[in-house]
């Protein structure tokens, strides 16, 4: 086994000894969280939680082999014979190394990173530096780089392809910049986002410069630290004051997204997902409203006729087929590739930055609005996207989620490495764009299909069914 480069966020004193690949033994795991990707690692075959800070399991039921009543046989499916668990040799319990796989929260992350030695066969959610892309201040500012990089290179045209998020800029570092730009458009309505949270804290809106007043002087938000006079980083954009509505509500699309490595760059794309709807009729008469503006879960379940059963959801499948039969086909399919394009440009604006490791991975939450002509505007990407089910729906699409997620990892080494579709999740990217090569029932009836990206977020995937023929599929080759 080749020896484990010592570089900052990989060193240890005393390195313990390296496991291999896992292929025939069962998979240990350990989840910071309580919620659906839990029941997923517990149900797995052969996967088996172990003892730590963040685990609800007593440390004497570690050894038990999990539940698969909820994987439905799929994890099994063209599983090749290993031997049973019971006659592996007894593996060392309560060991900070005694780990597979690890679903750890950032705080963890940031943590312990730097001073942890992973082996070969670990797996941890998370890279090192995520927020380069996932703090809304930051996400704008290498949009910005590579689009200025870009127009240098290839000229202002292909800088075009940039032009997916709203005028932004960084307060209070660039407030000065953001009044000239505020004076030059009188009376639009703009937004303010805190740069580093989630769930809508801290969101509002205003037409005046004077409603920020607060802002400026660091009330707005309460400061961790009370000898500071500079309130806490924010973002202001131009509101998107034409949302597409439908029933007259305003919503926005979660699309899940998948990176495996980010040298070379290799990205997967979730079919599911859902389209978020306010609670309330969209107006721009009152922009104090949260219902009417955020479509945030966490600010819609406060609303007084929230149905917490229906959750103000629509699955993308559902959103598709409305979309395809208001507005057309090629028109979607036109919408969905714009989607593609804004998440390719905004993986690239990191790609160079991003530490990459090979024992990392991330599943990226992106939040996308349409306005009234179909053009998508990236809102913003999350790195730890919620995996709390907000009714059965959900549930059983996260869970379809994360199951196909630990597919794609392979830690069971039980594919080939070269599918293109593992259950709901689209190989959309692998050091370039990758082809389809099968047609959907969602691909534009008279559209070539010479060129069409391996892309079919909203359209309908017989998961179990795809995943029993890339497993027998894959068994077979590896048996030649």
């Amino acid at each position: 086994m080749s020896k484990v480069a010592r570089i900052p966020g990989y060193q240890s004193k005393n390195p313990k000894q390296n496991r291999g690949i896992i292929g025939d033994r069962e998979i240990r795991f350990k989840c910071s969280l309580q919620n659906v990707i839990l029941d997923v690692l517990r149900g797995r075959p052969g996967w088996t939680e172990v003892p730590g800070p963040n685990s609800q399991v007593p440390a004497a039921q570690q050894g038990t082999r999990p539940s698969n009543q909820q994987t439905s046989g799929l994890t099994q499916t063209g599983n090749q014979s290993r031997p049973s668990l019971q006659s592996l040799p007894p593996i060392p319990r309560n060991s900070d190394g005694d780990w597979d796989f690890y679903w750890c929260d950032r705080e963890w992350l940031h943590q312990n990173y730097d001073t942890m030695f992973l082996h070969e066969h670990q797996k941890i959610l998370h890279f090192r530096n995520h927020y380069e892309l996932t703090r809304k201040n930051l996400m704008v500012k290498n949009l910005k780089r590579l689009r200025k990089q870009t127009e240098r290179e290839q000229g202002k045209t292909e800088a075009q392809s940039f032009d997916f998020y709203p005028t932004t800029y960084e307060l209070p570092s660039e407030y000065h910049i953001f009044v000239e730009e505020f004076k030059k458009n009188l009376g639009i309505i703009w937004i303010m986002k805190p740069a580093a949270k989630s769930q809508g804290k801290g969101i509002f809106l205003f037409r005046r410069l004077k409603d920020i007043t607060d802002w400026k002087k660091g009330e707005y938000q309460p400061l961790s630290d009370q000898t500071r006079d500079v309130p806490e980083t924010y973002v202001v954009q131009r509101y998107i004051e034409n949302p597409l509505l439908i029933g007259g509500r305003k919503f926005d699309v979660r699309v899940y997204v998948l990176v495996c490595s980010y040298n070379p760059l290799k990205v997967w794309l979730y079919r599911g997902g859902f389209a978020r709807f306010s609670n309330t009729r969209f107006s721009l008469d009152s922009i104090e409203d949260t219902y009417v503006h955020l479509t945030n879960v966490a600010v819609q379940k406060n609303a007084p006729d929230y149905d917490p059963e229906k959750g103000c959801k629509w699955s993308t499948q559902q959103l598709r087929k409305y979309l395809a039969a208001k507005h057309g086909v090629d028109k979607v399919q036109k919408m969905f590739k714009a989607i593609d394009n804004i998440i390719i440009k905004s993986l690239q604006s990191v790609q160079k930055i991003i530490i990459n490791d090979k024992h990392c991975f991330e599943m990226y939450g992106y939040d996308v609005l349409l306005d009234d002509d179909l053009k998508p505007w990236l809102i913003e990407i999350n790195a730890s996207p919620s995996l709390t089910a907000s009714g059965k729906e959900d549930y059983d699409l996260k869970f379809g989620l994360i199951s196909d997620l630990l597919n794609v990892l392979d830690l069971e080494n039980r594919l080939t490495g070269k599918e293109k579709r593992i259950g709901g999740w689209d190989l959309l990217w692998d050091d370039g764009p990758i082809v389809a090569d099968d047609n959907m029932d969602c691909t534009p009836a008279n559209g070539a299909a010479v060129s069409t990206p391996n892309s079919y977020l909203g359209c309908f995937n017989d998961r179990k069914k795809q995943l029993r023929e890339i497993y027998l599929t894959a068994q077979s080759v590896k048996k030649s």
